[in-house]
């Protein structure tokens, strides 16, 4: 069977982008450079902001670009798509509704990833930009297995760090609020801690937590090397609970 091409929704922001790529090639399988995937990228910073749209309620709909791109991705030879931004997939059906390709759904794929990791798992704390609770992108793919979803306290730190990031700036400060988050999360008798911002996924080797944690950006690069290897679903039909949330 002939490997697929991944197309990549990306530039939101763009070091998560770049971060995904490392991780595909890190962990794939090679010993040459034919070996590897074949990633379709628009990494493109100029998507209209999902934190003025979603938290400040003063920013363009992100919606037609992120249309757009997958288009794009598409037409340039993609065999299927992914959104490495969580708080994107507000806008999925978007993506999903102007190509004919596959476009994955990572809330689906992280509820089934913890499920598959852990037994009978009952809240999961999220490390999330504050747009993910708002929107609830993750509250009702939970709420189907009888998990509750358990967000910070602290979310203005968390989103203080999540804009470091963005800056390229992150320091000491801004790692130990990270840790304080998720310190404080961990007492909310949470199960797993699910890293679900690409901006956090960044600095995974900053957090330190007794609990499990799930990286949503890890759960993405582990699917598209079995999509493209021909080891995961190649269509929506195929996927868990194909939810869109739009």
């Amino acid at each position: 069977m002939s490997e697929k091409t991944v197309g990549v929704i990306g530039g939101m922001g763009p070091d998560a982008t770049v971060e995904l790529m490392r991780r595909v090639i890190a962990s794939t399988p090679a010993t040459d450079d034919a070996d590897h995937i074949h990633m379709i990228v628009d990494n493109n910073p100029k998507v209209p902001s999902r934190i003025k749209a979603l938290i400040e309620g003063t920013g363009e709909n992100p919606g037609p670009t992120i249309a757009e791109m997958a288009r794009r991705l598409a037409n340039a030879g993609a065999d299927f798509l992914v959104i490495p931004c969580n708080t994107a997939h507000y806008y999925y059906d978007y993506a999903a509704e102007a190509v004919s390709v596959p476009v994955v759904n990572l809330v689906d794929l992280t509820v089934s990833t913890v499920l598959a990791g852990l037994t009978k798992p009952k809240r999961v704390g999220m490390l999330a930009s504050p747009a993910v609770r708002l929107v609830g992108i993750f509250d009702q793919a939970f709420r189907d297995h009888a998990i509750e979803v358990v967000y910070p306290e602290l979310e203005d730190q968390l989103l203080d760090v999540i804009k470091a990031v963005k800056a390229g700036r992150v320091d000491a400060s801004d790692e130990a609020a990270f840790n304080a988050v998720a310190e404080k999360l961990g007492t909310e008798a949470v199960d797993c801690l699910v890293i679900a911002c690409s901006e956090l996924s960044v600095i995974p080797e900053c957090l330190q937590s007794r609990l499990p944690v799930f990286d949503t950006l890890t759960i993405l690069s582990d699917d598209i090397i079995a999509r493209a290897k021909g080891a995961g679903a190649t269509d929506e039909s195929e996927q868990t609970a194909a939810r869109r949330t739009g």
